[in-house]
């Protein structure tokens, strides 16, 4: 058995990447494996924190940006190289004792050598690996190369470091990506080989259901019993569409669909009135939109068009807590009080969210992301499709469909919340195909031939 040392720039959080490294964490032990967490910020999850790691400090922002945008913080490729090995040189030395300390034989990076948020901790982590010879398995969910917003390597330095470490070429690494079109792409762009493992979700869990805990959640973001939760638990960066949800949630709200949802009542029996609000709850952070650019500019979309939205970020955490005397919910809180979930993702490592959608049995529409198309689609879900183009982007930015496409969805999303027996059906389908190619049945098996 191995002693693994998991590392990610984070722990503990509602991103997809902690939430997997949890996942990944308990099937490991339960195969007899003792595993260490290290990270920049632990979220509350126990484990080491190695603060220099974190990809929201202002040294690896500043490093990313000079990386992968424009060298505008550095009067040249020598600076630049310098401020880099100071990051590693002190981030390495914090690995070197952390791997000693808990007598690590496995490292398992989470898109450290891929991403490339924080490109010091690529350079340090791979120097440790070298340095005591140890194995790894890298689980890349996301590349540099991915961005959407552009890429532009800045300098020589900046090359080196995209070439050498992201991920770095060594027989002793196992490379994980999460879909065939990044499997495909790690192939052509590095020559590297790899294992798809794709998201899974622990189907046999305990359901996430009403209880003492979180009784008070619609009160306390402001709702009512007779009010529509549309729920968004993906993060506000611009690759997650969040704008689609606003305006399928602006059609919702014409007079047309609220007066059928007050003929016919809503699915669970409870009566839809003049004054109930259908409501798009954000539940995502936005700490990963850099320059609050984007969430501006949802912000102004959703002043346009009058849609009733509410930020619940502050009152969401990766579990259960307190801080101070202030309850924060888990994630899943949401789901328990959520109607219908909207994943309008542009683009998807693999999609997290959307497991979390079928194993709540919600009903869930979304935009068919490329990896969705690659990966997903040929389980044959039951979701409501937004299709897979987008029709082009707004004066603000943003991303939007035909027109045609909004309407027609929504008629189809007032059918869910008013048709009891067609959610439930469509949803147990959807938990029945999750349980069979996502649970953690399959992870299981897939970490047993890895490791």
């Amino acid at each position: 058995m191995s002693n693994i040392g998991i590392f990610h720039y984070k722990v503990g959080g509602t991103d997809g990447v902690s939430l997997e490294i949890n996942k990944w964490k308990k099937i490991l032990e339960e195969l007899g494996h003792k595993v260490f967490l290290c990270a920049g910020d632990l979220g509350g999850a126990q484990g080491t924190l190695i603060r220099e790691m974190y990809h929201h400090t202002s040294e690896a922002e500043r490093l990313n940006l000079n990386t992968f945008k424009s060298l505008s913080d550095f009067p040249d490729n020598a600076e630049y190289a310098s401020a880099l090995e100071d990051l590693s040189i002190q981030i390495e030395k914090k690995l070197d004792k952390f791997i000693e300390e808990n007598k690590i034989t496995l490292l398992l990076p989470n898109n450290i050598w891929s991403v490339g948020a924080n490109p010091a901790a690529a350079v340090a982590l791979t120097r440790s690996l070298r340095k005591y010879g140890l194995p790894a398995l890298a689980h890349h969910h996301d590349f540099y190369y991915e961005r959407l917003d552009g890429l532009a390597l800045t300098c020589q330095a900046a090359v080196e470091v995209a070439d050498k470490y992201l991920p770095p070429r060594d027989a002793k690494i196992k490379h994980v990506v999460i879909n065939k079109i990044a499997q495909q792409e790690l192939m052509e762009r590095k020559g590297i080989a790899s294992t798809i493992v794709p998201n899974v979700f622990d189907f046999d869990g305990n359901s996430w259901n009403l209880d003492d805990y979180n009784k008070d959640f619609l009160d306390q973001i402001g709702l009512r019993k007779n009010d529509i939760v549309i729920l968004q638990a993906a993060r506000l960066v611009p690759r997650k569409g969040i704008e689609l949800a606003i305006d399928l949630v602006s059609a919702l709200n014409k007079p047309k669909r609220r007066t059928k949802l007050k003929e016919h009542g809503l699915y669970d029996g409870r009566v839809f009135k003049d004054e109930s609000r259908i409501v798009l709850v954000l539940a995502g952070y936005a700490q990963d939109d850099l320059t609050g650019r984007y969430v501006d500019t949802l912000k102004e979309k959703i002043r346009r068009t009058g849609v009733d939205a509410l930020f619940i970020e502050d009152k969401i955490r990766g579990s259960r807590s307190f801080e101070g005397m202030k309850k924060k919910y888990s994630l899943w809180d949401s789901y328990v009080f959520a109607d219908l979930v909207i994943y309008s993702s542009l683009w998807e490592g693999w999609g997290n969210q959307l497991l979390e959608a079928v194993y709540a049995r919600l009903p869930t529409v979304i935009f068919e992301y490329p990896v969705y198309l690659s990966d997903i689609k040929n389980k044959k879900f039951h979701f409501i499709s937004l299709g897979s183009q987008i029709s082009g982007k707004d004066d603000l930015g943003l991303a939007y469909l035909d027109k045609q496409i909004i309407e027609t969805t929504a008629d189809r999303i007032v059918e869910y919340l008013i048709d009891n027996n067609l959610r439930k059906v469509d949803t147990e389908y959807n938990y029945i195909i999750g349980q069979e190619f996502y649970s953690y049945t399959s992870l299981h098996r897939y970490l047993e031939e890895l490791i």
